[in-house]
């Protein structure tokens, strides 16, 4: 897609439009919503009678990830799986995306294209347009803001604050394996410290290092969900912990929830690497996040539909919101759940 690999360019040779200009040479339009895109003063986009959901999340060096072991198109990918995440947890479709990088004068105009080639290829895969952003310069490293948008009928949104007492519990998928991909590469960093020349084996931990470095948005469920003809009644997406996914859910809906440890799905890489790191598995899976799952509820009347599915896995139920939140234990215990997700404000705050 982009050229001249070896060469560094600096930033100033483009300045910001040349910039915009070069990175965004290769977006392709797809959907019929898209109007005008990239190259006017906004974007223009029409939806007809469908509703519109947006979402914004930002990315920034040091705090939401560290480019020692996250390659730039790797980045690139993981920013947008973000934001679609969060459209799909809507039971929307989405169908735009914006991108926003403000980058210090360390960054060479190759490394952007590196960044802008895994969103490219995002935006490919997801079939969603880029239809505008901004660039500017940055004192503080590499920071990424993307804004996606998505549509629905009103009547299929889907929203945290409808479950109800005896709901069923789902997720999709499996969940702890993003943190512990994090723990290897943490790891192998802090060898790569001590000796510069040694080089990391991550094949043994293949599948968890690319949950945690190239994370898939789950696109496949509301489609998966219409064909089993399954209304959620409340869904949120796992980017802090299924801890603290429940707690949203709960209090959004103002319900309480049993979540049954011997339920929770986890890749058996997930089990032998917590075990490899004397981890708790049932606490990454509570609080590790970036699954980039999907929790959600249903009504019990809805269980025969979805049972047998190899995406989905009953969890738990709802509750009386005076029952509270709980983890019921293997030996059966009891265990209030608390939010234990990732929180980027924490240093600050202790």
């Amino acid at each position: 897609m982009f050229d001249n690999k070896d060469s560094k360019t600096n930033l100033s040779e483009l300045g910001e439009f040349g910039l915009i200009d070069h990175l965004t040479r290769f977006v392709e339009i797809n959907q019929p919503s898209t109007k005008t895109g990239i190259g006017d003063d906004a974007a223009v986009l029409h939806f007809e009678d469908e509703e519109v959901v947006l979402t914004t999340d930002m990315l920034v060096e040091g705090v939401h990830f560290d480019l020692a072991y996250m390659p730039l198109k790797h980045l690139g990918y993981k920013a947008v799986m973000v934001n679609l995440s969060d459209v799909y947890a809507m039971n929307a479709e989405a169908t735009q995306i914006t991108v926003s990088i403000a980058a210090s004068n360390r960054f060479p105009v190759e490394a952007l294209e590196e960044l802008y080639s895994g969103i490219l290829l995002a935006a490919k895969n997801y079939k969603v347009d880029l239809v505008g952003g901004d660039t500017t310069s940055s004192t503080a490293g590499l920071i990424i803001s993307i804004s996606a948008v998505g549509k629905a009928k009103k009547e299929t949104i889907v929203k945290r604050s409808g479950a109800k007492a005896n709901d069923l519990l789902v997720v999709t998928g499996d969940v702890g394996a993003a943190y512990m991909g994090l723990q290897v590469l943490e790891r192998e960093k802090q060898v790569f410290k001590v000796n510069p020349n040694a080089q990391p084996d991550l094949e043994p931990y293949s599948y968890i290092v690319e949950r945690q470095l190239k994370p898939e948005a789950r696109k496949d469920i509301p489609d998966l969900l219409k064909a089993l003809e399954v209304q959620p009644t409340s869904m949120i997406d796992i980017s802090d912990g299924l801890s603290s996914e429940i707690i949203h859910l709960c209090k959004s809906s103002k319900t309480g929830a049993n979540l049954f440890e011997e339920k929770i799905p986890l890749d058996p890489a997930v089990i032998s690497v917590c075990e490899e790191f004397n981890i708790d598995s049932t606490m990454v899976a509570l609080s590790g996040g970036e699954d980039y799952e999907l929790l959600f509820t249903l009504d019990q009347k809805d269980f025969d539909k979805i049972k047998g599915n190899p995406n989905l896995t009953v969890i738990g139920h709802m509750t009386e919101e005076n029952e509270g939140m709980h983890l019921i234990t293997r030996a059966n215990q009891k265990i209030p759940i608390k939010a234990r997700g990732w929180n980027s404000f924490e240093d600050e705050a202790e």
